[in-house]
């Protein structure tokens, strides 16, 4: 009986399984900082005064970040991190296009010794999908 359940609705069962995976997958690929989604980021920045750094490549972050987003390169952390040196105390959005390279870069930043670090679940995509605002141009420094 459940496996003709399952052979009858296969595609049914495999949303059900992918969804349950995309749920666990922060715990499962051990996320480095705390993820936070657009809600609680936007909480952060009004609250908590947090800084954003965005991690994608210069031409990404042209093309649409969030406001008043610093842009840093995830490939570029290690050697430009004394840019940010001075926010070792203060709450750090980290953001990347999903969410992935975002979880490298938090994970880079602790080795320097920056605690408060929060990872944006789902990255700018999340952002925009919540109908926050982005700005397109040129890089803040």
């Amino acid at each position: 009986m459940p496996m003709e359940f399952i052979n009858q609705n296969i595609l049914l069962v495999s949303l059900v399984a992918v969804s349950g995976l995309s749920l666990l997958w922060p715990l499962l690929s051990g996320q480095s900082g705390q993820g936070v989604g657009p809600v609680e980021a936007t909480r952060l920045i009004n609250r908590e005064d947090a800084h954003i750094l965005d991690v994608r490549e210069a031409d990404e972050f042209v093309a649409g970040h969030l406001p008043e987003a610093k842009n840093i390169p995830v490939s570029k952390l290690a050697e430009r991190g004394s840019e940010i040196e001075t926010l070792k105390g203060a709450p750090i959005i980290v953001c990347c296009a999903t969410g992935m390279r975002s979880n490298k870069a938090c994970a880079e930043l602790k080795k320097q010794g920056f605690e408060k670090i929060y990872n944006l679940s789902g990255g700018v995509d999340a952002w925009v999908g919540a109908g926050y605002p982005i700005k397109k141009g040129a890089k803040k420094k």
